[in-house]
C-alpha cells in the first residue's frame, strides 16, 4: 500500500461538516449582491443545499440558479477560512501522523467540501499532500460528492495509481472507498463514536496515529 487519500472534514478538520451558519451567511451574501428580495421561505431553501428547491427559488426570483450557486459556494469559503484563521475551527491533534506518513509515502487530500477551502486548508499545514480534490462550485460539483467515487477516482488518476487506502469518519466515505477499489480506513472522532462499523470497512482506528503501523514505507 503506497497511497493514502484522507477526508478532510472529521479527520483533518474538527466537526463533520461545515456549520450551516457559514451557508446561510453565504447565501444571504450571495443574495444581496445579486440585489434580490426573497420572502423568508425562499431565503430559507436558498441557504439549504437542495438542488431542487435551490433551482426552483431562483426561477421565482429571476435569478441565475448557477450564478448563485457559484457566489453562495465562494462566500461559504472565505467565511470558513476566516473560521480556521481565527482558531474558531481547529484541527485535531493527531494530523501529524499525516506529515509523517507523507515524508515515506504519497498522501492526498479528497474532500467534500469545495475545493478551494480544500486547498486552502492544505496550503495552511504543515504537510506535503501530493494531490488535492474537492468539489466543484456548481450543481454537477455537488452532486458528485461521496459516497460517489468520482472525485477519489480523479484524485487517482492524477496520480497514476490505482490503488491505496481512503480513510474517512463516515459510512459515506466508506461506500466512495471502495467504489473507487481502495481500502477503507473508519477513524472514531467524538461524533461518530456511537456509530456502527460501517459496512465495507478494512480498517477501524482510533487515531490516525494507527495508520502507521498498516502503510508500508
Amino acid at each position: 500500500m503506497t497511497t493514502v487519500l484522507f477526508d478532510m472534514d472529521g479527520i483533518i478538520l474538527e466537526g463533520p461538516r461545515t456549520d450551516p451558519q457559514v451557508y446561510a451567511a453565504a447565501a444571504d451574501e450571495a443574495l444581496a449582491k445579486l440585489e434580490a428580495d426573497p420572502t423568508p421561505a425562499q431565503r430559507r431553501d436558498l441557504r439549504r443545499h437542495g438542488i431542487d428547491s435551490v433551482r426552483e427559488r431562483c426561477r421565482e426570483l429571476e435569478l441565475d440558479p448557477d450564478r448563485f450557486w457559484a457566489l453562495k459556494e465562494a462566500a461559504a469559503s472565505e467565511h470558513t477560512h476566516e473560521r480556521i484563521r481565527s482558531g474558531e475551527r481547529g484541527v485535531y491533534d493527531d494530523i501529524d501522523a499525516i506529515a509523517a506518513l507523507a515524508d515515506r509515502t504519497t498522501v492526498g487530500l479528497v474532500s467534500n467540501n469545495r475545493h478551494r477551502t480544500a486547498e486552502f486548508v492544505a496550503d495552511s499545514l504543515p504537510i506535503e499532500f501530493d494531490v488535492v480534490r474537492g468539489r466543484d462550485p456548481t450543481f454537477e460539483g455537488f452532486r458528485r460528492r461521496k459516497p460517489d467515487s468520482y472525485y477519489i477516482d480523479d484524485a487517482l488518476s492524477k496520480l497514476g495509481v490505482d490503488d491505496g487506502l481512503h480513510v474517512g469518519d463516515s459510512p459515506k466515505d466508506v461506500v466512495a472507498g471502495r467504489a473507487a477499489g481502495l481500502e477503507t480506513a473508519f477513524v472514531r472522532r467524538s461524533h461518530n463514536r456511537l456509530l456502527d462499523r460501517p459496512e465495507g470497512t478494512t480498517y477501524e482506528l482510533g487515531s490516525l496515529i494507527e495508520l502507521h503501523d498498516l502503510v508500508e514505507p
